[in-house]
């Protein structure tokens, strides 16, 4: 008999098994009860048995005083005897052929349950055989699909090894999207929502599919809930750690040390996690991030201390990092590192210049020389206390600025580097280390000094050689795009909301005529297109990291986020240009 398909047939055999074992058991437990019987009426029988023989012993002593009692011998106590031994003679003979009725069917019954015991057995045995067929099969499938599963990864990093050739060739700006867990103030500023979004609170409508797709369900009432999809390079889930998306940024900054300006920007709306993303959890006192859990770093303090890690693989002296912190406030831009005359920091309104180049500039812009993380990470916790901040209903720390965070790396290099020997080479690399320390100092000092001037001959002629070539890592954590009706702003915030909308409306326009190749790029509309016309342009590589809420009342955000992200993807801004870094030649 077989087991219906869909069921595991072990569980039906087990199932039937168990079926027969209780019958077994129902039945041993019958006989049982009557051996029970027979015993009880082989003991009667004895007890008759005994009786009868006593009663046969009167008898005969009534025969034998049969001659002394002729008198009473149709007396009616010898007529009572004799029926009573008729009965029992009667009695002892339906005893006899009942127990040995109860004999054959207890033989039949014992009989006829040891074959279906044996039966049974070798159907368990089959059984058996067939699932160890089926486990053997089932291994043999599992071996499969982990061979599988192990071609189809290869492959897929095959292919986002190409998709990212392809990236670098058109000049397609990277987009990331990451999707925050549901939090507690999700639900606390349930009571602020207007009362035509006042629905399915804190459910959940943005999933990570993949690591390249994200779903989300769009509903409205009386209509049909539809399910909408986005694709991007990378997509992170609610569970996915810091160090998950630090891992995807840091070949980037491989192309820092390459001689390629990268830069790194947060958008979403306010709230979606943009600045943990960017620099991490935040003290509640100073708004500065803290050092005290490692795992919890964004990328801000992750990409300074890879960065030093990678410099410190370098010769000695061959680079030196420089830092500057600025916001941009109400469509101002405003210098987070500058000291008044008694050295105390405070935010300078910059403004933004275009050079002869055609590049832009910040003029007297504080760059700040730093010579390991630590440093870096000093000076972004200093400016971060000038930030512009105000609680909204959405979000308690709400930033009201976009902050950039520049990371401006001089390389020394040898212009004749191109054709030197081996040995040539190793004579510059000495005397860049020698040379190379004034250039800090100049940067410090703004000045040189005259035992400069008096150096050697070879080191005059080594110095005239040497040249810098800068490359740039612009991390900007964008202020967040807010709806006024939820954020329940006014005055002097709903004039800094209106001012963050329009730089954000003002990126996304530049991005859409870089998109469809307009001759005219309206990066003046604002002063943070402005800012950060080079990276947009096509002369850094560009990371987007879109930063989403799964919950249902910020769909209408989360959708402008991703489309704002869908957009940017497809913007082709030709191959970004390397630095002028000399090739060295080969050792003779």
């Amino acid at each position: 008999m077989r087991p219906p398909s869909g069921i595991d047939p072990g569980s039906v055999w087990a199932q039937r098994l168990r079926q027969l074992e209780r019958r077994l058991r129902t039945k041993e437990e019958r006989i049982v009860v009557l051996e029970t019987e027979n015993a009880a009426l082989h003991l009667k029988l004895a007890e008759y048995q005994g009786f009868a023989r006593r009663s046969t012993n009167e008898v005969l002593q009534l025969y034998s005083a049969h001659g002394q009692q002729q008198k009473l011998q149709r007396s009616s106590v010898v007529t009572q005897l004799r029926g009573s031994i008729k009965r029992l003679k009667q009695d002892l003979k339906s005893l006899r052929s009942f127990a040995l009725e109860l004999s054959k069917d207890f033989q039949r019954q014992s009989k006829t349950y040891l074959y279906q015991v044996l039966t049974a057995v070798q159907e368990i045995q089959l059984q058996n055989e067939a699932l160890q067929m089926f486990q053997i099969k089932a291994f043999d499938l599992e071996q499969s699909l982990q061979e599988v599963t192990e071609r189809y990864e290869k492959e897929k990093q095959k292919r986002r090894a190409l998709h990212n050739s392809l990236v670098e060739l058109r000049g397609n700006i990277r987009v990331h999207c990451r999707i925050r867990p549901l939090l507690p103030f999700d639900t606390a500023a349930e009571h602020s929502i207007s009362q035509d979004r006042q629905r399915s609170f804190s459910e959940k409508v943005a999933y990570a599919v993949d690591d390249e797709t994200v779903l989300v369900k769009c509903s409205r009432p009386g209509h049909a809930s539809i399910n909408k999809t986005f694709q991007f390079e990378r997509v992170y889930s609610a569970s996915e750690s810091q160090d998950a998306v630090f891992a995807d940024v840091a070949p980037l900054l491989t192309s820092l040390l390459d001689g390629y300006n990268v830069c790194i920007m947060a958008y979403g709306q306010t709230g979606s996690g943009k600045t943990y993303t960017m620099l991490g959890p935040q003290l509640e006192d100073n708004f500065a991030f803290s050092l005290e859990d490692e795992l919890e770093l964004g990328i801000i303090p992750r990409a300074a201390q890879e960065v030093f890690r990678l410099i410190s693989e370098k010769p000695p002296g061959s680079y030196w990092v420089e830092v500057s912190v600025v916001e941009v406030y109400n469509n101002e831009i405003f210098d987070l590192l500058a000291k008044d005359s008694c050295g105390k920091v405070y935010g300078v309104k910059r403004d933004v210049v275009t050079t002869r180049e055609g590049k832009n500039d910040v003029p007297l812009l504080t760059h700040e020389t730093v010579e390991n993380a630590s440093e870096f990470l000093h000076l972004v916790n200093r400016g971060l206390q000038l930030r512009v901040r105000h609680p909204t209903l959405v979000h308690a720390h709400s930033s009201r600025s976009h902050l950039v965070v520049t990371l401006t790396i001089t390389t020394i290099i040898s212009e004749d580097n191109c054709g030197t020997s081996w040995e040539d080479e190793q004579t510059s690399q000495r005397l860049n280390k020698e040379v190379s320390c004034t250039f800090p100092q100049k940067m410090r000092d703004n000045k040189s000094t005259s035992s400069s001037r008096a150096s050697s001959p070879a080191q005059l002629e080594a110095t005239e050689k040497l040249k810098q070539v800068k490359t740039r890592l612009q991390l900007v954590d964008l202020a967040g795009s807010e709806c006024v009706g939820m954020s329940g702003v006014t005055g002097a915030v709903l004039r800094e909301t209106s001012f963050i909308n329009r730089s954000l409306s003002a990126l996304a326009d530049v991005l859409g005529a870089i998109a469809e190749q307009r001759s005219h790029v309206p990066y003046r509309n604002s002063k943070l297109t402005r800012l950060l016309q080079d990276s947009i342009g096509g002369d850094a590589k560009l990371l987007v990291m879109l930063c989403i809420s799964p919950d249902q009342k910020y769909l209408t955000e989360s959708m402008q986020s991703l489309g704002f992200g869908t957009r940017a993807r497809q913007v082709q801004r030709g191959q970004v240009k390397k630095k002028n870094f000399p090739v060295p030649s080969k050792a003779k």
